[in-house]
């Protein structure tokens, strides 16, 4: 393989480490959505008390069963004795309410409601423990790695664990998956029935500082600390993000709002690359004609670093030259950029148009010529 450097485009690079952000949380996790790119980690992968985190699961269980029609907004779930006994963070539901599944959705949401999480439960499964078990099926098929599940809750128990890269996974899925229903996530008040005025409120502190923030859940035990998940938008680019174990819940706040600061103002999007835009014309081997532009199909987009302008390094990768015949879209290489620590960022460089392989006198007067350029490489000419 030969590799010809970009030059035109070598002040552009992918996020590589920056500015270190040292953060006091017992575990962490950013991510940039636009870039795939994990911005920052600590103690990602350990399983830990997700407290009333773990409630997007209940809610991804809820916005699934929605969405193939098993429940409707207006459906409504009886209240069990179980469910009205439920402590912490309540609705105060009691067993003659028949909530709907939309009230259910604020509750859990913008209340942390424990009983409302068990209506649920035992309204699409039948029991709290046959949900719980359901909860980590369907964790598995999301690809949550550290995540068991022992109620619909996060009450505590040693059974019930999460890590801050599966939650941070499961807000994607929330968010990706269900676009319309998200919306929820970003409700700031939910006066159910005016039953608890103290606890309309939803305690995400990045609601209302009008920083993008549109979710997603926080959480709090003494054993699991102060902790949110939580994602905003800016100029398009979203970051989603996980901290947990924070001492108070004042901590919590002024981690979250530092995290998303410096998410945002440490890093900047960039288009590398255009979609269709010619990156490179690559030589070709006995074609109707000798060169071919190469493009990527959807476009190059990267994180800039602060202060690692100077350390990129972008290349096209590819044979050269290029046998035909060649159809438009065939991949014929690839688009490398490397910055010093950080993983490359290849991107398929794919054929602009069709290169019919030459007629007879025309691949004889190009073996010719590759005939003639061998010799000269041979005597060092």
């Amino acid at each position: 393989m030969r590799a010809f450097l970009l030059r035109f485009i070598a002040v552009l690079s992918l996020a590589a480490p920056a500015q270190a952000f040292d953060t006091n949380a017992r575990t962490a996790w950013v991510y940039d959505v636009s870039t795939s790119t994990i911005l920052m980690e600590k103690n990602a992968d350990e399983a830990i008390p997700p407290a009333s985190m773990s409630k997007l699961m209940t809610v991804y269980m809820l916005f699934e069963a929605l969405d193939e029609g098993r429940v409707q907004m207006d459906t409504r779930l009886p209240v069990s004795t179980k469910a009205r006994q439920m402590k912490g963070s309540t609705m105060f539901l009691n067993e003659q309410d028949r909530p709907t599944v939309e009230e259910l959705i604020k509750g859990i949401i913008v209340l942390s409601g424990n009983d409302a999480c068990v209506v649920v439960a035992e309204g699409l499964s039948g029991t709290e423990d046959a949900f719980a078990r359901q909860m980590t099926e369907k964790g598995k098929e999301l690809g949550l790695t550290q995540s068991t599940f022992a109620n619909a809750s996060g009450w505590p128990d040693p059974r019930h664990r999460m890590s801050a890269h599966d939650l941070g996974i499961l807000a994607q899925h929330l968010i990706e998956d269900f676009p319309d229903l998200y919306k929820n996530f970003s409700l700031t008040e939910f006066p159910f029935d005016n039953r608890a005025p103290a606890n309309r409120y939803n305690r995400n502190p990045l609601l209302k500082l009008g920083i993008g923030a549109d979710g997603l859940k926080t959480g709090h035990t003494q054993e699991a600390g102060y902790g949110l998940v939580g994602s905003a938008v800016q100029d398009g680019r979203r970051v989603i993000f996980v901290i947990t174990g924070l001492p108070t819940e004042t901590a919590r706040a002024e981690e979250a709002e530092r995290i998303v600061n410096w998410a945002f103002r440490q890093f900047t999007m960039q288009t590398l690359v255009p979609a269709g835009q010619n990156v490179v014309e690559a030589p070709v081997w006995l074609g109707t004609t000798n060169r071919v532009g190469l493009t990527t199909r959807d476009g190059v987009r990267v994180l800039i670093p602060a202060g690692a302008q100077d350390q990129v390094k972008v290349e096209a990768v590819y044979d050269s030259p290029i046998p035909a015949p060649i159809k438009k879209g065939d991949r014929l290489g690839d688009l490398v950029v490397t910055v010093p620590g950080a993983k490359d960022a290849v991107t398929p460089l794919i054929a602009m148009q069709d290169v019919p392989e030459a007629g007879f006198a025309g691949r004889m007067k190009g073996a010719v010529l590759r005939l003639g350029h061998k010799a000269f490489e041979a005597v060092g000419l």
